[in-house]
């Protein structure tokens, strides 16, 4: 299976750089079976059915964009100053961070970066590329101090086009995010809004969260060839035992489990075993997914449009075979809708026998 398989020519115009008001009214892709069809987010209540179970990712996304300056004593005398931009990837079981930062070759450990007046780090350590800090709070002081100092972290081909803005810290925040720590946003989130939860509970259909921290590395691009070899990032995440026990329930009485973005399939995938049933899980995973793989627990999926040669593109390939897939994003393309994190979103629901679809 090569990378090559998962290329298609994306126009750069239909990249979204800003979402759909209100979220829900963003457009939705239905595709079920062997059929497309086009509708909206808003949709939804209408088109599950009461007992299925969304699970939801209640990841909080941290503004993990800082910009900041070192500052040191030169040899002639007074003080050299450098503007230092760091990008914050994940905590570190010491207590401080990892984090990349430009330009990296005007620091050294033992420096101190000041991104505010209620927020700086120390550089503890640089190698491979990366540096890790040591900041100089802790617990809420921390996280309001980044509030009032970073950025949210936009993905690099939205950046690409404009620079994040203050709009971009309600944007890019589900509006059900409970625990700090993504530094990337769970984006089929986005789409839900309080008025669109409320009508799916009206119709029946039952919530789940989990917790995957979603890291920098979602961004990552595939670099061999041969897709099996490929290695994923690592990210932190909760399976509760009240978790765990919800959705083993549902699947016991005959509803399905959705998960809302490939970071919660991705979870639960990790907690399931192989009959399917979900166990309480903490931890880190980094499973990949890509056709040939037999899915344990999920039953259809909601997300949004993904980059060519990704990972994310070869898992949605996995759940309806590459073929279907390759239908789906040309209908999506031909139509207009709108690709990546602020984009439009898919409900993807496979035919019988493609949970474990081959590839074909």
């Amino acid at each position: 299976m090569k990378l090559s398989d998962f290329d298609f020519d994306l126009p750069e115009a239909l990249i979204a750089t800003r979402p759909a008001r209100p979220r829900s009214s963003a457009r939705l892709l239905l595709a079920e079976g062997d059929g497309i069809a086009d509708r909206t987010v808003a949709d939804l209540p209408g088109i599950l059915r009461p007992g299925d179970r969304l699970v939801l990712n209640n990841t909080k996304v941290i503004p993990a964009r800082l910009s900041g300056t070192r500052s040191r004593t030169v040899p002639q005398g007074g003080e050299g100053v450098a503007r230092i931009e760091v990008t914050l990837l994940e905590p570190l079981a010491s207590g401080g961070w990892s984090a990349l930062a430009r330009p990296l070759r005007k620091l050294k450990a033992g420096e101190v970066i000041r991104f505010s007046d209620a927020l700086s780090a120390e550089v503890t350590g640089i190698a491979d590329g990366r540096l890790t800090l040591a900041f100089d709070c802790e617990g809420a002081a921390f996280e309001a101090a980044l509030a009032e100092a970073g950025q949210m972290p936009l993905p690099p081909y939205i950046a690409a086009l404009r620079p994040p803005d203050a709009q971009d810290m309600d944007d890019y925040q589900p509006v059900f995010a409970r625990h700090a720590g993504a530094v990337a946003s769970p984006t089929a989130s986005l789409h839900f809004d309080a008025a669109l939860l409320a009508a799916l509970r009206a119709r029946g259909v039952d919530f789940t969260e989990v917790t995957l921290h979603v890291g920098a590395g979602t961004f990552l691009p595939v670099k061999v060839e041969d897709v099996a070899t490929h290695r994923m990032h690592a990210e932190r995440g909760e399976v509760t035992p009240a978790a765990a026990a919800e959705i083993n329930a549902t699947r016991a009485a005959g509803g399905r489990i959705i998960p809302v973005g490939t970071t919660a399939l991705r979870l639960i995938e990790s907690a399931a075993d192989a009959s399917g049933a979900l166990h309480p899980w903490q931890g880190s995973t980094d499973i990949f997914i890509y056709p040939g793989y037999r899915f344990r627990v999920t039953d259809a999926l909601i997300t949004n449009f993904h980059l060519p040669r990704s990972t994310l593109l070869m898992l949605v390939s996995a759940l309806m075979g590459q073929g279907r897939i390759r239908r789906i994003y040309a209908h999506a393309t031909n139509s207009g809708y709108r690709f990546f994190s602020y984009g439009d979103a898919s409900l993807l629901i496979p035919g019988p026998g493609e949970r474990s679809a081959d590839g074909t």
